[in-house]
This record gives C-alpha cells, sequence and structure tokens, in this order.
C-alpha cells in the first residue's frame, strides 16, 4: 500500500513538473529568444526568422547577423507610421558612393537643352494643327504650355543614377505624384509602341500586340508626360482559372501597387505611379490631335463616353471601357527620358515564359538551367544575375507572370539596375502563389545580403509587408488600391521567398548563396561605401 502511495507520488510530481517546464518555463525562454521584438544576441549562427501569419518559422543555421543594421526594434504601441519607422530604418539610410557624372543619368545643361528645343518644336506644330484647323472649320481646344526647369518630373529624372531612378531621401518622387493627380492634360495620344501596329493586328496571334491594352500617352502643360492606364476591373475581380498569363487583362491599380511595393523593397525601379481620375471627354477626346483616337470614341446607351482599343480585332464596343459619364479613373505613370537622350534597350529575359498554348522553355524542364545561363554574358559576371533574381522575387510577390523582356540605361552597361516596367499584370490572384515565378533564385540559389535583410526585415511583425503597404496604398487617392486578400497575400508570399532562400543555404551554405553588396549605413558618418562583388 505505502509502495502504491509513493508511485502515485512520484507520477504526480513528475506531470506537475513537466506541466511547469512546457507551459511556463520554456515559453519564457523562447520569449527571451525571440518574442520580446529583438533578434537573439546568443551568437551570429542563431538567428531565426520571426514567426508569420501561421507559417512555421523556418531556421537558417549559420545566417549571417548584423545587429547595427538592425538595431532594436519592437512592436510599435503608439500607432504611429510605420512606413515612416521603416524609411528611418539603418537598413534604408544605405549610403552610396558619391555620384560622379558618369554615374548620374543625365546633366542639367544637357537635359535643359533637350527639352527646350522639344517644346519650341511643339509650339510650331501647335501653330500648324491650328491653322489647319481652322482652314477645315474644325473647333480646337488650346492650352498653353509652359516650360518650368523647377518642374518634377524634370527633377525626376536628373536624379536617375547607375543604382536607382531616385535616392531614398528624395523629396522630388512625393511632389511628382502629387502633381500628377492634378497637371493640366493638354494633348492625348496612342503610346509609340501602339503608332507602330498603324491598326494593322494578326488575330491569329495568341499573344496580341500591346495595341488592345487601352494605354494613352497624356501630355501635360508643363510638359511632363504620363502614360494612362484606364480601369477594366473592379478591385473584387480576379484572374479567372481558365485564363493564361498573356491573355489576361491589365489592372490600373497593379501599376499603382507595384511602384509602391518596388519602394517599400527598396529597389526604386519602377517609375513614380498615381491614380487619378481622368475626364476621358475633356482631357482626351477634346485634346487629342490623332484621327484615329478620335475615331474610337461613341457614347453608350447609358449615355457614358466610351473608347475601345485600336486594333481591328477588339474594334467593338464590347471591349470598350467607359467614363461614368465621362470619368474614369487609371493609373498615371511618369514617362522616362525620351529614347534619344536616354537609351535603352530590351533585353530578353532568361527565364522568358512559352507564350503559347502547348510550349514549354528550357528552365521548365532543365533544373539546372541555371548552370547554362551563368556560362553567358552578361550573367557570368557581375550584377546582372543577381538584378534578375531580385526582379523574380518582385514579381512573385504581385503574382506577375508577364516579364518577357527587362530593360536597362545603355549608359550604366552590364552594372547598371533593370527597370522594372509594365507591371499591371499582377495582383490578379490573391489566392494562388505561382512559384515557378522564383525560377531563379530557386535555380541559381544566388541572392544579395541587402534584398535578403531587407526581406527578412519586412516579415517582422513591427514592420509587417502588409501593414507597410496598406499604409502606402492609403495616400494615393484612389483608395482603397488593393483588396484586403491581396495585402494578406504579400505576407504569405514573402515568407516562401525566405524559405526558399533556406532550402538553399541548407544545400550549398550561405558564402555561396548570399552575395555581398552594400551593406554600411549612414547612421554613423563614412568616407566610402564598400562594395564587394563575388562571382
Amino acid at each position: 500500500m505505502m509502495r502504491r502511495d509513493r508511485l502515485f507520488l512520484a507520477a504526480t510530481l513528475t506531470a506537475l513538473f513537466s506541466a511547469d517546464l512546457y507551459f511556463i518555463l520554456l515559453p519564457k525562454l523562447r520569449s527571451m529568444g525571440q518574442g520580446s521584438g529583438h533578434f537573439c544576441e546568443c551568437g551570429d549562427n542563431n538567428l531565426t526568422l520571426p514567426r508569420q501569419g501561421g507559417l512555421a518559422t523556418p531556421h537558417l543555421s549559420n545566417w549571417t547577423f548584423v545587429p547595427s543594421l538592425y538595431g532594436a526594434t519592437s512592436e510599435p504601441t503608439d500607432g504611429g507610421s510605420k512606413l515612416g519607422r521603416l524609411f528611418a530604418h539603418p537598413l534604408y539610410n544605405i549610403q552610396t558612393p558619391v555620384l560622379g557624372l558618369e554615374e548620374k543619368l543625365l546633366q542639367a545643361e544637357q537635359l535643359m537643352e533637350y527639352y527646350r528645343k522639344k517644346v519650341s518644336r511643339w509650339e510650331r506644330h501647335m501653330k500648324y494643327y491650328s491653322e489647319a484647323a481652322a482652314i477645315s472649320n474644325m473647333t480646337v481646344t488650346e492650352h498653353e504650355v509652359t516650360f518650368d526647369p523647377d518642374a518634377s518630373w524634370l527633377k525626376f529624372h536628373l536624379g536617375i543614377s547607375r543604382y536607382a531612378l531616385y535616392s531614398r531621401d528624395d523629396p522630388t518622387v512625393p511632389q511628382l505624384l502629387k502633381d500628377m493627380q492634378s497637371m493640366t492634360v493638354v494633348s492625348a495620344d496612342y503610346t509609340q509602341d501602339e503608332k507602330a501596329l498603324k491598326g494593322a493586328c494578326d488575330c491569329t496571334q495568341v499573344v496580341k500586340p500591346s495595341g488592345h491594352h487601352l494605354k494613352l500617352a497624356l501630355k501635360m502643360r508643363n510638359f511632363a508626360k504620363a502614360m494612362f492606364k484606364p480601369m477594366r476591373q473592379q478591385r473584387d475581380d480576379v484572374t479567372p482559372e481558365d485564363f493564361f498569363y498573356f491573355v489576361d487583362f491589365q489592372r490600373h491599380n497593379a501599376e499603382i501597387a507595384a511602384f509602391h511595393l518596388d519602394r517599400i523593397l527598396d529597389f526604386r525601379r519602377v517609375p513614380p505611379v498615381a491614380g487619378r481620375l481622368v475626364n476621358i471627354s475633356a482631357e482626351v477626346l477634346q485634346v487629342t490631335h490623332n484621327e484615329d483616337l478620335r475615331a474610337v470614341f461613341f457614347t453608350s446607351p447609358a449615355n457614358n463616353t466610351c473608347f475601345f482599343a485600336k486594333c481591328l480585332y477588339v474594334c467593338k464596343t464590347e471591349y470598350a471601357v467607359c467614363g461614368s459619364p465621362d470619368l474614369l479613373e487609371g493609373s498615371l505613370s511618369a514617362y522616362l527620358p525620351g529614347l534619344s537622350i536616354a537609351p535603352r534597350i530590351s533585353i530578353p529575359n532568361p527565364w522568358i515564359r512559352s507564350y503559347t498554348f502547348t510550349g514549354r522553355e528550357e528552365w521548365e524542364v532543365n533544373p539546372f538551367f541555371c548552370d547554362t545561363v551563368k556560362q553567358l554574358y552578361p550573367y557570368n559576371s557581375g550584377n546582372r544575375l543577381l538584378n534578375i533574381i531580385d526582379m523574380s522575387i518582385f514579381d512573385f510577390l504581385t503574382g506577375n507572370m508577364d516579364r518577357h523582356h527587362y530593360e536597362i540605361f545603355t549608359k550604366f552597361g552590364d552594372e547598371g539596375f533593370l527597370l522594372h516596367l509594365d507591371n499591371a499584370r499582377g495582383f490578379g490572384k490573391h489566392s494562388h502563389d505561382e512559384m515557378s515565378i522564383l525560377a531563379p533564385l530557386s535555380q541559381c540559389c544566388m541572392i544579395k545580403r541587402s534584398t535578403l535583410l531587407r526581406l527578412q526585415l519586412l516579415s517582422r511583425p513591427e514592420f509587417r509587408l502588409s501593414d507597410l503597404m496598406r499604409e502606402s496604398l492609403q495616400g494615393d487617392p484612389l483608395r482603397p488600391i488593393l483588396t484586403e486578400p491581396h495585402l494578406l497575400a504579400l505576407d504569405r508570399r514573402l515568407q516562401k521567398v525566405l524559405r526558399m532562400v533556406q532550402r538553399c543555404i541548407r544545400r550549398l551554405g550561405e558564402e555561396e548563396v548570399i552575395t555581398k553588396d552594400f551593406v554600411k549605413s549612414t547612421a554613423r558618418p563614412q568616407t566610402d561605401t564598400d562594395m564587394t562583388k563575388s562571382r
């Protein structure tokens, strides 16, 4: 009897001790390591990514940790701006080398002379057009064009360098976003690629030319220029499951959201984009000098002003977009400097998709495709391949499968950054994560250290990517830009990127996967920044 009582007492004490250890002691130990909002300072080899969205935390063995870059941050409790705290973070204050003349895209004198000539040419053109219109008894809406050397769009052009389209602390970009919402439109026309089609479109093509996307080039009174993409879908609309990526609609809100995401990721490779309500009667139809564009306008049975695309296979009213009755929302993307003063080249993406119903590209069937790419110029040295991987991460977060080409400024050569243009096919499916977009990352197993550190930072609760995007997009006049499911999808996809990097490190080791680039912060003064290139 006594032996049974002792055994029962021992079992009871053991159960109590186990419960105390599991429910009290272990949670306290975990909170010391990761629950306090700080990274564990036990050592460089003990860093764990924060938990996010119910996903398991991937443990990164041998992950390099830089305490001076992260600092001591915690979940904000004052209701302040997360975006402001992000941009004040040392990772977003990394100093780039002092820019020499060759590292700036344009010089002020060169740019001013170029645009003064364009203004003079425009004024002559308008004079001749007005005279011809008077002879033909046509009514022409005339607007005076002014050239302001201090205009925000000119400052944006002058701020482009070999590292990005704009600097992190450049006040020009917020001003340009504000200006684009109210600039007076003096002319509307088709974009250059649509003009090149001359309306002759082959209906047998699987991939239709850009002429059916209904994008227009708008010229402003201060001689700024912006690309207008009108609303084709409501915010809640998603891409149908049976749609191929190359026949998907282009979404104006995706262009807006992509700019904000690019800025939060600190790539700064998307030109500024703002939403705007455009009066398509007063700001397009009445100011265009293109008779082909005039010809595609009509009034719907509901008495709304509508227009449709130039290509013959969609020259039907059922493909049109309509105002309400004249106002139509859309995105305005700031134009880059003209090709005659700042040449760019378009290069096929090595991971281009097959734009057919049945075909497949080599990278889709060959898991070692990256080994071939690494042997080819310009991917066999420098940062080009790493920039491709940056672009694939950006496209994966947005869900954009349509990155068939990329562009670079020729002045900066092989070391220049890639332009992230044409993002309107992103944010189509919030419930689906297209992992094949990450093929450059999964096959090459390479990533810039600065990119990785920022992605890791954006997975933390105090800098959660969805919260930052939600706050950033609130500044656009067409808000809400993205629905909540699309915002939450960003957090989910970010975790998948980080887990993919973790698998690469486990397989190949940190030295092979993480490539050093800018790592010093301007939080402390310094004379120059070391840039270490590997490979």
